[in-house]
């Protein structure tokens, strides 16, 4: 059984190109899994996983659900907002006395960046990042370039753009480290507002023309545009967003190639993207929300070794 070279995954950058395509080749055998009629398999019995959500989520945490469920792990699902977190708990105080009811691996998803990593340094459990704040959201980083790979045959040399909210994204992030580990080019595309500084000292290319950037691309990866984290206005209106970084299929058919179009989600249909482009046959979306649990399982199948 193969290991990965850390103990937690708390980001993309932490990990090595070995890692991806272990984890790949693990999601490759559950795929089969979850697709037979029993999709069940005793590999993570015995082992408990805490789920703690410090945030709302929907996709990401009944994704990790259910891959844990398909694994026979046990499950503690924790949520801040019914917790005593709201009474002014501590983050190690809460997660030492979910510890302390034994558990082995904790998921956790929270609103400061970093703070997986700060937990890491405190408690003894294996802890995977399910997302934190505006820097790494490393399993759907690995599901975004497991998608490509499965509907493409390979990453490597293939050219990917981000299209969106760059600067409030950790999507982005984990999908940037994540194809340059595996050789794909990036470019990330949006308003210059919405365009971290210094982000081609990531080795990414930067546009903000659309079109130009789809003429690039081979897939277009599109993020919503996170209006939860923005505490200014950094263009006129969505409507005015949408006309200049929203694809319909009038944009498609406009180019010479048919590009691949992923979206990690909640889709804000009408904004970034239309429905006709959304649930269209060039569109992997329902794949990447498939792939997840794959992918999932593999993670914490890999950890628990």
């Amino acid at each position: 059984m193969s290991q990965l070279s850390t103990r937690h995954l708390l980001g993309i950058k932490d990990i090595s190109e070995g890692d991806i395509h272990a984890i790949f080749e693990q999601a490759d055998n559950f795929k089969t899994v979850i697709n037979r009629p029993i999709k069940r398999v005793p590999s993570l019995r015995d082992i408990t996983v805490a789920n703690l959500f410090f945030e709302n989520s929907t996709r990401t945490r009944v994704s990790f659900e259910l891959a844990e469920k398909r694994l026979s792990a046990d499950i503690v699902n924790f949520s801040a907002s019914s917790s005593s977190v709201s009474k002014g708990e501590t983050l190690i105080d809460t997660v030492n006395n979910i510890l302390s009811m034994k558990v082995d691996m904790v998921v956790m998803r929270h609103p400061a960046p970093g703070a997986c990593i700060f937990l890491a340094k405190h408690i003894q459990a294996q802890i995977i990042n399910a997302g934190d704040g505006t820097h790494e959201h490393p399993t759907q980083g690995l599901l975004d370039a497991y998608s490509i790979r499965e509907r493409l045959g390979t990453v490597e040399g293939k050219k990917v753009v981000i299209v969106g909210d760059i600067m409030h994204s950790r999507v982005a992030l984990s999908n940037i480290f994540c194809l340059q580990k595996l050789g794909a080019e990036v470019m990330v595309c949006g308003p210059a507002t919405l365009i971290p500084k210094h982000i081609e000292s990531l080795g990414v290319q930067v546009e903000t023309n659309l079109m130009k950037a789809l003429h690039w691309c081979d897939v277009a990866n599109m993020l919503r545009i996170q209006l939860e984290r923005q505490d200014i206005r950094y263009f006129p209106s969505l409507r005015e967003y949408s006309l200049m970084y929203g694809i319909n299929r009038r944009i498609l058919d406009s180019l010479d190639k048919e590009i691949v179009i992923m979206h990690p989600g909640p889709i804000n249909r009408g904004v970034e993207i239309t429905t006709d482009v959304a649930d269209s046959p060039q569109s992997i979306i329902l794949n990447q929300v498939e792939n997840g649990v794959a992918i999932r399982m593999a993670v914490l199948y890999l950890l628990a070794a």
